[in-house]
């Protein structure tokens, strides 16, 4: 499988926090104030870090001698259209948390740009531990396995999550779920576009003309993989699903083969594990993961994938792009933003190999 991200120490290199600068200090004042209204049993003062890992919302942790919380907030400057949607995290969460699906605490939504300057939500800080690494370096092969089995099993949850128990029958449009990503993915590309990419030009010919068929309607996340969940620090559980920026109501089978690409993506340092002996591992090969998946959820099968994954490798090309202009434009909010921005051209190139792929298969 071609490499599409250089390799790195994401555990190091994501893992903890650093001393916020500049525009990204928040008042801490105005925030506590916030906090002491809308925080159940808060108290301040309060001490911020910004954590490392993430290139979309800035994250802060938020320490005061109530406890600890997480902070999440719009980047500032000039944002695309329908982005960084703090208030929709928020919502999905909250519904999630009221019918018992792993997510942390929720405590309040501030719209008012005047406290820190844009837009953010306080949720409590769940006490676990990060996997930024999709080969678990120093794990046994049972605990491996453990891990993704329990992955599997979470987003099959998430799949069957009741919307109306939820509140969540409105979180999204029903139907043409492919059609309406494929068309925000291409919109968003269009308006943050630095150069031409002759691959993105034919995936976005090829994939609104090629949609398969939806046939059941979920809770989407986005953004499911390794190292956007909290596991307890003991045992392979899930205690809380993180990032939930990109979620939305739409087919489970786009979530499921995003949650695959891990399978057809070489390591790297980061969740794929395309190019590592999984067998020696203890990582369960991707069929198994199929027949898992299907059997909680009650399918007879999966289509064949190749168009899943040309359209998962679309979506973050498009992703990345959106990163590259605002690395150019200067509003990225990580340090890691300019290598992450670098990854759009690999990711078009195989995206297209994929689709390509599933031209002949089908």
């Amino acid at each position: 499988m071609t490499a599409i991200q250089p390799p790195m120490d994401a555990q190091k290199a994501f893992t903890g926090t650093t001393a916020p600068e500049g525009d990204d200090i928040l008042d801490t004042d105005k925030l506590a104030a916030w906090m002491a209204d809308n925080v159940p049993g808060f108290e301040g003062p309060l001490e911020q870090a910004k954590f490392k890992g993430g290139q979309s919302n800035p994250t802060y942790k938020l320490s005061g001698p109530s406890g600890d919380y997480v902070l999440r907030r719009k980047p500032f400057g000039k944002l695309l259209p329908s982005a960084h949607a703090v208030d929709r995290e928020f919502r999905v969460q909250s519904g999630l948390e009221k019918v018992g699906f792993p997510v942390a605490p929720q405590y309040g939504l501030c719209t008012d740009d005047d406290v820190v300057g844009a837009m953010f939500y306080v949720m409590g800080m769940v006490d676990g531990r990060s996997i930024w690494d999709g080969s678990m370096p120093g794990s046994t092969p049972e605990e491996r396995r453990a891990v993704y089995h329990e992955m599997t099993d979470v987003l099959a949850r998430l799949h069957q999550v009741d919307l109306a128990e939820a509140g969540l029958e409105d979180y999204g449009k029903p139907g043409n779920y492919f059609e309406r990503q494929i068309g925000r993915w291409t919109k968003q590309y269009k308006l943050s576009e630095t150069g031409h990419m002759e691959p993105m030009e034919r995936l976005i010919e090829y994939l609104p003309a090629s949609v398969p068929e939806q046939e059941r309607t979920s809770i989407v996340h986005g953004d499911y993989r390794i190292d956007n969940m909290i596991f307890a620090k003991d045992r392979a559980e899930v205690l809380a699903v993180l990032d939930w920026e990109l979620s939305t109501l739409g087919d489970p089978l786009a979530d499921f083969t995003y949650f695959c690409l891990a399978w057809v993506t070489d390591n790297g340092g980061r969740s794929g594990v395309a190019d590592i002996d999984r067998k020696a591992l203890g990582i369960p090969e991707l069929e198994e993961v199929v027949e898992r998946y299907c059997e909680a959820t009650g399918r007879s099968g999966v289509p064949d994938m190749n168009w899943y994954f040309a359209y998962n490798f679309f979506r973050l090309a498009g992703i990345m792009q959106g990163i590259k202009k605002r690395v150019i434009d200067g509003t990225a909010s990580s340090a890691h933003a300019k290598a992450m921005s670098e990854r759009v051209e690999p990711l078009a190139e195989v995206a297209w190999e994929f689709a390509q792929k599933a031209q002949t298969a089908g």
